[in-house]
């Protein structure tokens, strides 16, 4: 009976053994999952923690400068999120998203408000610059003084600078030219461009072609001439000059402006090229300090109108070549040139009218009377002599004094105006704009 007892209790004994055991293995089994899910939850926590550090502090930050600047590269996650935290990965993208939208809608509306208040200004500065030049032709119609005319035309030309500033400012923010000009020659395009610009007298123009400008094209393309020659003329030495030529095509005409400046790099033509392709809007907030805004308008009014600038290609002189391109499309005949008529040569001589005698008053074409100028009939006779002939050895003439040649641009600037209002070109009829290409 004992050695029943005994071998039962050794039984009971080795179960409870085994069962300890049993439960010992479990438990440590089951440890050992719960440590390492929570090193997995540790990881994931870490890993999560990590991610949202590096979204505030590098991946919105690099976002929202991408979103001024198109070159800036955006960061992305520090791990496989698609791996190891597909839903987080999601959310993530989802507020990248969200920050994205709304940063470019805030940034969209401070544009636009940015540029509807600077085109209300520059609209207020171009009247301003109006109502100075009227004020300034007036003057000019009422003084005689040579002092005075220097003068004037002094302001005039700085005028006429601070017209095309406020034009160009304008055009950025999205208004038109806001000059509508009659066809006009290449020829008058290229000086009504040089005219709005400080260096106007290191402009030389070669080789003009017999072409002209449609209307609604000239003044764009006088605009983007004049911030071409500016910008040449800035970035080249005082005593170069900047050559501007004319090479017609099969398709259009082609302006080459050269000056002898300093040639860019390849990051220059490559910013150069995206403000003239004319494909992306215009930040007004990125154009430097002080603003370059040329090849921006330049950009906008290609775009607009049609036409193409270029300059990706080096000068001959060492500098830029600005190529613009002016499609068929855009050019017309030079307005005022006619046809020989066949017929004329066939004319008896006897037909042809007999010329009007001379009365001795000087007339315009219309046959009314024109006025001349009390200075030069006061002028002493001696003056009104012939210049005596120079033999080999004879000094050269004494140069003009100044006030002699601001009274002549004076009365020549008076007298042009006078016949443009008083005698249109033939072909205009009222309300037809002249050619004058001052702002």
């Amino acid at each position: 009976m004992e050695q029943f007892l005994l071998a039962a209790a050794l039984v009971v004994v080795a179960g409870a053994g085994i069962a300890a055991a049993a439960l010992l293995v479990r438990q440590r089994r089951e440890t050992g999952d719960l440590r390492a899910q929570n090193a997995v939850l540790a990881r994931g926590l870490d890993l999560r923690e990590k991610e949202l550090r590096h979204l505030a502090d590098v991946r919105l930050p690099e976002l929202m400068e991408s979103l001024h600047n198109p070159g800036v590269r955006v960061t992305g996650p520090l791990h496989d999120l698609d791996r190891e935290a597909p839903a987080y990965g999601q959310a993530l993208r989802t507020v990248t998203e969200l920050f994205a939208g709304s940063a470019a809608r805030v940034r969209e509306r401070a544009d636009l408000s940015a540029k509807s208040t600077l085109r209300a200004m520059m609209r207020a500065v171009q009247s301003l610059a109006n109502e100075q030049q009227l004020a300034i032709s007036d003057m000019q119609e009422r003084h005689d003084d040579p002092d005075v005319l220097e003068g004037l035309l002094r302001v005039d030309h700085m005028n006429a600078q601070l017209g095309r500033r406020a034009q160009a400012t304008a055009v950025l923010c999205g208004s038109w030219p806001g000059q509508q000009r009659s066809a006009s020659s290449l020829s008058d395009v290229v000086r009504g461009a040089t005219s709005r610009i400080r260096d106007y007298l290191r402009v030389n123009m070669q080789g003009p072609v017999n072409t002209a400008v449609t209307s609604r094209a000239v003044e764009p393309i006088v605009l983007t001439l004049a911030e071409l020659l500016d910008n040449a003329a800035r970035h080249s030495r005082p005593d170069t000059t900047v050559e501007v030529n004319f090479q017609s095509t099969h398709n259009g005409v082609a302006i080459m402006i050269d000056d002898a400046g300093v040639a860019m790099d390849a990051e220059e033509l490559q910013r150069a090229a995206d403000l003239l392709s004319g494909d992306a809007s215009v930040d007004i907030h990125r154009l430097g300090d002080p603003p370059r805004v040329g090849f921006a308008v330049a950009g906008v009014l290609a775009a607009r109108y049609g036409f193409r600038v270029s300059v990706d290609t080096r000068s001959p002189y060492g500098g830029v070549r600005a190529v613009v391109f002016v499609p068929s499309a855009l050019l017309t005949d030079v307005p005022g040139e006619r046809a020989p008529d066949p017929s004329a040569a066939s004319r008896p001589a006897a037909e042809s009218p007999a010329p009007a005698a001379w009365t001795g008053v000087p007339a315009t074409p219309g046959g009314l009377p024109k006025r001349t100028r009390v200075a030069v009939a006061e002028r002493p006779a001696e003056d009104a002599e012939p210049p005596p002939v120079q033999g080999a050895g004879a000094q050269p003439p004494p140069l003009r004094p100044a006030r002699e040649t601001a009274a002549g641009l004076g009365a020549w600037q008076r007298g042009t105006r006078s016949g443009r209002a008083a005698t249109p070109s033939d072909g205009e009829g009222p309300g037809i704009e002249s050619k004058d290409l001052r702002p």
